[in-house]
């Protein structure tokens, strides 16, 4: 059984192989840094327990030596042992604010596991879109919001693959599809993997400003047809994080941070807080039971994975 978005794909196991000697491809990938940094989906490298390895469009295997992952969103960076002399060509990194519905797009990637480097095409469906992808194996659902919809063929393993404009920039990463549609796909913008790349390039980790929430967007078309404050009404919320320390509880509408009401890519809940600090102070606006209530939270670290 699948879930609606699961990204996921399980290769038939014969029972008289053994699991540790078997090698399949699992998902793509794309190089960012001359020196071996290779971005992918968290989920394609969730599984601590086996070992990783690159093999690149010419076919030639390349050890990983660190696997860094983000635990505020699907992304992962691979880093190759021992780079080629002179390095790796990466690839350009485009500006996903600019994206338009209609504008054509390319994604790369091994569908099923198994066609390598796979180009297939299309248009951008559709922006700012907020969908729920997991796995019912690993038994977890990771709310991905802001992402860019495709109808390019995207299929199981081309999860972490580049999904690239008319002049071969890098504007996604493919990471989701639905189950129950047809040519339907999703990509996280590039300007989100930009910031977590920047952010690991300073510190050498996923060190990033936590509010601690889980939520569903409320659009503004949404706001009008339910007579409810546009923002993000939360779902869940983090024992011990600054929205637990807060009082936040699950039900509540977050309409402003700082004053900023939360609307579009720009201004969405998560690239506001990506842009503060740890230890910053935020001023903190929602709606309980219709009651609107401003506190000051200071935020901490994001957990470690």
């Amino acid at each position: 059984p699948l879930d609606p978005f699961n990204f996921f794909f399980v290769t038939p196991q014969n029972p008289d192989q053994d699991e540790r000697s078997q090698e399949r491809f699992i998902g793509s990938g794309f190089i960012i840094q001359k020196d071996g940094l290779v971005v992918t989906n968290k989920h394609v490298v969730s599984d601590a327990g086996i070992e990783y390895i690159v093999i690149d469009n010419r076919g030639v295997r390349h050890e990983v030596s660190n696997i860094y992952r983000d635990p505020l969103n699907d992304i992962a960076i691979l880093k190759i042992t021992n780079p080629p002399s002179g390095g790796f060509k990466p690839l350009a990194m485009g500006d996903s604010a600019k994206l338009q519905v209609g504008q054509f797009v390319v994604a790369i990637g091994t569908p099923l596991g198994e066609f390598t480097n796979t180009v297939t095409f299309g248009v951008i469906s559709g922006l700012g879109r907020g969908v729920d992808a997991g796995s019912p194996f690993q038994g977890f659902v990771e709310r991905l919001d802001n992402v860019i919809q495709t109808d390019a063929a995207i299929n199981p393993g081309n999860s972490g693959g580049p999904l690239l404009n008319s002049s071969g920039q890098v504007i996604g990463v493919n990471t989701a599809i639905s189950s129950q549609g047809q040519s339907i796909g999703f990509a996280i913008p590039i300007n989100s993997i930009r910031e977590s790349v920047n952010n690991f390039n300073r510190t050498g980790q996923f060190n990033r400003p936590f509010l601690g929430v889980s939520y569903t967007i409320i659009s503004e078309q949404a706001s009008r047809l339910n007579e409810v404050p546009e923002g993000v009404l939360v779902r869940e919320v983090v024992p011990n994080s600054s929205a637990s320390q807060a009082q936040i509880l699950p039900g509540d509408i977050i309409t402003k941070i700082d004053g900023q009401p939360l609307k579009g890519e720009e201004g969405s809940l998560a690239a506001i807080i990506s842009r503060k600090k740890i230890g910053d102070t935020i001023e903190i606006e929602y709606v309980r039971d219709g009651e609107t209530i401003k506190k000051q939270i200071k935020l901490t670290a994001s957990p470690s994975e």
